[in-house]
């Protein structure tokens, strides 16, 4: 059973960086595909970022200022968040799929069929 631990949220200035990692334990993170999503206050859960065997994927509301990336030996997916803005304020989850692809993650499809998510980290982004 693949379990999946995010880290790396905080409080940052617009303007600033962030880098959140999503661990991955019981499985190696190269049979999955991984997705990043976030859900701001009375909004719905959206995708951000993706990373799978074929390719990574980033939303255009992101592209440019973030960066997805999958290290095999730490196991680990990280999403390099920069010159972040007040509206990026959401809590940041990871996903992992054995079976969705890229393209169908980020169109939330599925959304709770995933074979797992992680418990969220805070990112916050205000002066």
């Amino acid at each position: 059973q693949v379990q999946l631990v995010e880290s790396g949220g905080g409080l940052v200035q617009p303007g600033g960086s962030l880098r959140l990692s999503c661990a991955v334990s019981g499985q190696s993170l190269d049979y999955y595909t991984i997705g990043w999503f976030r859900q701001a206050p009375g909004k719905e859960r959206e995708g951000v970022s993706c990373i799978s065997n074929t390719g990574t994927y980033v939303k255009d509301s992101v592209k440019g200022r973030f960066t997805i990336s999958g290290d095999n030996a730490e196991n680990t997916v990280y999403l390099q968040a920069e010159s972040l803005k007040p509206e990026d304020t959401a809590v940041y989850f990871c996903a992992a799929d054995k079976y969705y692809s890229c393209a169908t993650m980020m169109s939330g499809t599925g959304l709770y069929e995933y074979d797992a998510w992680g418990q969220g980290t805070q990112v916050t982004v205000s002066s």
